[in-house]
Order: structure tokens, then sequence, then C-alpha cells
């Protein structure tokens, strides 16, 4: 009789445990007034901070686009890094490869691939690590046929930040290499 009271209370307690989970759980319900048509920058505008932060980072490399400019029409300037890191992206590599496609078009263009580090960090290690990533990206261009001489690297470590931020976000947009139209 003692042990049927046990399991009984034990049932009880377990039925009561799923009840409060299933109780504290959010669920995403998407009405049918809704637009289906709003953009990925609307959606980061109404999200919650970590929900913005997920949306404009992928680990800790930045994937937006608010910072970004142009070489040419069609071709992103900048490519991405994580921290210390200097191995580019699935995403900076498609980015470099449009690059070289356009200087291989445009053959008296010669560029200034400036590498950029975030805040953290000591002057000196920022502007070892930003010469690092643009000869990262200088080498890239040169696997796809852009010669070395039309390509110089020059780092400005963290002293030429894109957002002066102080949080995991402005950090992302700031590592980072540039390639600039030298003339």
């Amino acid at each position: 009789m003692n042990l049927s009271k046990i399991l009984k209370n034990a049932f009880l307690i377990v039925i009561f445990g799923l009840i409060v989970t299933a109780c504290a759980t959010k669920k995403s319900v998407k009405t049918t007034t809704e637009s289906s048509s709003t953009t990925k920058a609307e959606e980061t505008q109404k999200a919650d901070p970590i929900e913005k932060l997920d949306a404009l980072m992928q680990g800790d490399v930045y994937i937006g686009s608010d910072t970004v400019g142009e070489l040419a029409s069609g071709v992103p300037d900048r490519v991405f890094f994580a921290t210390n890191e200097t191995i580019l992206t699935t995403a900076s590599r498609e980015t470099l490869r449009k690059q070289a496609a356009w200087l291989r078009q445009n053959s008296d263009v010669t560029v200034v691939v400036e590498g950029h580090a975030d805040e953290r960090g000591t002057r000196e290690y920022n502007l070892a690590l930003g010469e690092r990533r643009a000869n990262a990206a200088k080498d890239y261009l040169m696997t796809y046929g852009v010669s070395s001489d039309r390509i110089k690297v020059l780092s400005y470590g963290k002293e030429r930040p894109v957002d002066s931020g102080s949080n995991p976000l402005s950090w992302s947009k700031n590592r980072r290499s540039v390639t600039v139209k030298a003339n």
C-alpha cells in the first residue's frame, strides 16, 4: 500500500512538471493577417537585441551589409573575419571571387587591401593582425589571377573602426579587410 502511494505521488509530480513546462514554452504563431512581405531588415529592427545580433552575425563573424560599400557595381568592397582569425569564410571567398573577376576585367586598376581589427588587444597586435587579414585577402585575389603588382597591403589595426561601439556586433563589423581603388 505504501508503494502505491509513492508511485501515485511520483506520477502526479511528473504530470505537474509537464504542465508547467508546457505553459512556460514560448510558441511563435504567425497569423494570416501578418504581411509576408517584410524584409530581413524590417524583421531585424523589430527583433529583440539577441535576435538582432543573431540576424547580423554567424558565430562571431558579421554577415550584415549596412557597413559594406562597393568596389564596383555589384562588387562588395569588404570581407569580415572571426575574432583573432585570418581565415576567410565562405562568404568572404565569394566576395573576393567577385572582386577578382572585376579586377581581371579592369586590368588598369590597382587596389589597396586595408586590414582592420576591433578595439580589443594592443595597438601592435592589431596592426599585425590587420596586415595578416589584408594579406589573406590579397593571396586569395592572386589565386584568381590578379597580379600581385596591382595589390598593395596596408594595415590600420584598430585605428579606423567603422563602428565605434564597444559590443560584439560593433567588434564584428570592425574585423575586416577592405579593397579600395588606388587609381
